[in-house]
């Protein structure tokens, strides 16, 4: 958890420093851990926190009425006071705008300062959902379909990839970054693979606007955004090592690596016969291609989970490779 001391809470959301000290004394809308010289520190919840509520202020808000609430009934408020589920960051309300679904507060924090809106002119961010976790995200509902998913998680691993992958399909964002803190390197090719960004925190200010925008400033059509043959992962496992695993599997109380195995051995020939489509006539050449990038995408996701479940009923897989 970052901790921060009041003078970067007041930069960082645009509060003075007094109001801050009011808003905790008078309101108790933040209770900050305090050091032994008495130095208060303030979370990036708080950070976030502090943000929204200057923005409903202006807005016409009384901190009374708004000091209690939650993050997510800030954001709610935030929402419908904007229309339509969005707040608009921007110094200029007539420049060109993207929406943005956030998970991370702290991330969220950094998006929502009114330095990072300056630095991002004359590109306008309208913020449609903040959620603290991916599981929020997973079992919560959007207010619209963002431009941009941004997601930041400290640790990228295989079961972290399977939920950025259902965050992405979830939002239908046509762009989606990624921040960690600690990662390994196959989970991070794979979510590059599938088009997103992905980059080691900590990023300064400056990098992060920078990177917004150059993803928002890429304009790909539907069919550019899937991946192309030249970037799906080759199979893993040929047909008579999943026939393999699907006879194994009845050995034990768990069906899933048969079900999972047999998944696979389906989409591959799906695959490949769109592959051997290609050549028929122009149309068919443009929709096969496009069938056979879904099929060899959802192969390979699956190849991955038929990893993770191998592992965790103890089948070696290291053998059946192709």
């Amino acid at each position: 958890m970052n901790l921060h001391k009041i003078g970067a809470v007041s930069t960082l959301s645009g509060v003075p420093t007094p109001t801050l000290r009011i808003w905790e004394a008078r309101y108790q809308s933040f209770t900050p851990l305090k050091t032994a010289s008495r130095h208060r520190l303030y979370s990036d919840d708080d950070v976030l926190k502090a943000t929204l509520m200057k923005r409903l202020t202006d807005q016409g808000h009384s901190v009374g009425q708004i000091a209690q609430c939650s993050l997510q009934e800030l954001n709610q408020l935030l929402q419908q006071h904007q229309g339509k589920g969005r707040h608009i960051l921007s110094p200029t309300a007539s420049a060109p705008a993207a929406t943005v679904a956030i998970v991370g507060t702290a991330l969220a924090s950094r998006i929502e300062a009114t330095r990072f809106a300056q630095q991002m002119a004359p590109t306008a961010l309208h913020i449609t959902d903040i959620f603290g976790t991916m599981d929020e995200m997973l079992q919560g509902q959007l207010h619209g379909l963002p431009d941009l998913l941004l997601v930041q998680c400290h640790s990228l691993h295989a079961g972290v990839q399977v939920d950025i992958r259902r965050l992405a399909e979830k939002s239908q964002a046509a762009h989606t970054i990624v921040l960690y803190s600690f990662g390994q390197a196959p989970v991070i090719e794979s979510l590059q693979q599938w088009g997103m960004v992905v980059r080691r925190e900590p990023l300064p200010e400056t990098e992060l606007g920078e990177l917004i925008q150059a993803s928002l400033q890429t304009d790909l059509s539907t069919t550019a955004k899937l991946p192309t043959p030249n970037t799906i992962p080759p199979r893993k496992y040929d047909d008579m090592a999943l026939q393999h695993v699907a006879s194994i599997s009845t050995q034990i109380l768990c069906e899933c690596p048969k079900h999972v195995a047999e998944l696979i051995t389906q989409l591959a020939r799906f695959e490949q016969y769109s592959l051997d489509c290609l050549n028929k006539s122009t149309d068919d050449a443009r929709i096969h291609a496009h069938l056979s990038a879904i099929s060899g995408s959802a192969r390979a996701m699956f190849e991955d989970a038929l990893e993770m479940v191998a592992q965790h009923e103890g089948i070696d897989l290291n053998t059946l490779r192709s």
